[in-house]
C-alpha cells in the first residue's frame, strides 16, 4: 500500500523530497504488535499548502533514509521523529524537510514513520508501540552504520511535539541491546548518543530521567504554553542527573515552527543546534 501512495504523491506532484528517501521497513514480516495487520496505511494530501501532508494510520513501522553527499557526509546520522499528537503524523514538514535541511550539514537523516496510539479506533500505545519503533530505528541505523558511512557511536534521536514525547521516551528507556537475539539488530543498543527535543510535549510525571541519559539540546517558543513548560521541566530534570543540556527558549515562536525560515529569531534555533553539535564535539565546523 505504501508504495502505491507514493506514488500517487509522485505522480501529482504535491511532496518534494519524498523519492530522495528510500523506505526500509523495522520489521520486515510485522512489527510486534501489529501481527497479522493487513489493514492499508493512510497518507493524506491537499492542494491547499497550509494542511499538512501526513500519515493518519500507520501499521507498518519504517525509516527513510536521507544520506549527505559522499563528499560532504560527516558520519553524524539523526533519527527523526515527526509530530501529530499521535493521531497523524506530519511527516513532511517534520520529517522530510527536516532530513533534507539536516544532509545540507552532511548529517545522514533517518525519519521515523511510527506507530499512533491516539488515532481513530488505535489500539497502540506510546509507551509501547511507538518507543518500541522508535528502538529498533536507532538500532536499525547503528547496525547498519558500515553500510552508511556512519559512526556508529554518533547516533542521535530528534523529535517534534509529540515526536518529542517518543525522543524523551527513548533518551530515558534505552537499553544495552540482547547479545543472544538471533537477530543482529535486536543485538546492538538502542540508546543514542545524544538528543535533541523541539516543542516536546507529553504528559507530567511520565518521563524518569536515569543516570546515563544521553546528552540533550532542547529549543521552544515561550508563548507555546503548554510546550514551554514540558521543555523547562524536562531541562531540569535533566540536570538534576547531571546529564549535559542545553536550552533555547524563544520569546515567540507559538508552536510546530519546525525548520521552515521565518522573521522570527525562533527560527535561527537550527544554527544553535550546530553550534550545540561543534560544542559537544559531534560535528566539526
Amino acid at each position: 500500500m505504501l508504495k502505491s501512495a507514493i506514488a500517487f504523491i509522485l505522480i501529482g506532484g504535491s511532496v518534494l523530497g519524498a523519492e530522495q528517501g528510500q523506505e526500509i521497513r523495522l520489521w520486515p514480516n510485522g512489527a510486534p504488535g501489529s501481527e497479522g495487520v493487513s489493514a492499508r496505511e493512510v497518507f493524506e494530501t491537499s492542494p491547499n499548502s497550509k494542511l499538512p501532508k501526513r500519515f493518519t494510520v500507520v501499521h507498518y513501522p519504517s525509516i527513510y533514509v536521507f544520506l549527505p553527499p559522499k563528499e560532504t557526509a560527516n558520519g553524524l546520522a539523526v533519527v527523526v521523529a515527526p509530530g501529530g499528537g499521535h493521531t497523524q503524523l506530519v511527516i513532511e514538514k517534520e520529517g522530510w524537510d527536516i532530513a533534507s535541511r539536516l544532509n545540507k550539514n552532511g548529517i545522514a537523516a533517518f525519519v521515523l514513520k511510527y506507530r499512533l496510539a491516539r488515532a481513530p479506533g488505535s489500539h497502540y500505545t506510546v509507551q509501547k508501540d511507538a518507543l518500541a519503533d522508535a528502538a529498533r530505528a536507532v538500532r536499525t541505523v547503528r547496525c547498519r552504520a558500515k553500510d552508511w558511512n556512519l559512526d556508529a557511536n554518533r547516533i542521535g534521536f530528534m523529535g517534534f511535539s509529540a515526536g518529542g514525547e517518543v525522543a524523551a521516551l527513548i533518551e530515558t528507556r534505552f537499553d544495552a541491546g540482547n547479545t543472544t537475539a538471533s537477530d543482529a539488530i535486536e543485538r546492538v543498543s538502542s540508546r543514542p548518543d545524544f538528543a535533541v527535543l523541539v516543542y516536546p510535549g507529553f504528559p507530567p510525571g511520565s518521563i524518569t530521567v536515569p543516570k546515563g541519559a544521553p546528552q540533550t539540546f532542547l529549543v521552544c517558543a515561550d508563548d507555546d504554553r503548554s510546550h514551554v513548560v514540558t521543555t523547562v521541566n524536562m531541562y531540569l530534570d535533566l540536570e538534576k542527573r547531571n546529564v549535559s543540556s542545553e536550552m533555547h527558549i524563544y520569546a515567540s515562536g507559538k508552536h510546530g515552527f519546525g525548520m521552515k525560515p521565518s522573521s522570527l529569531p525562533v527560527s535561527t534555533w537550527p544554527d544553535r543546534l550546530k553550534d550545540w553539535m561543534v560544542d559537544r564535539k559531534l560535528l566539526v565546523r
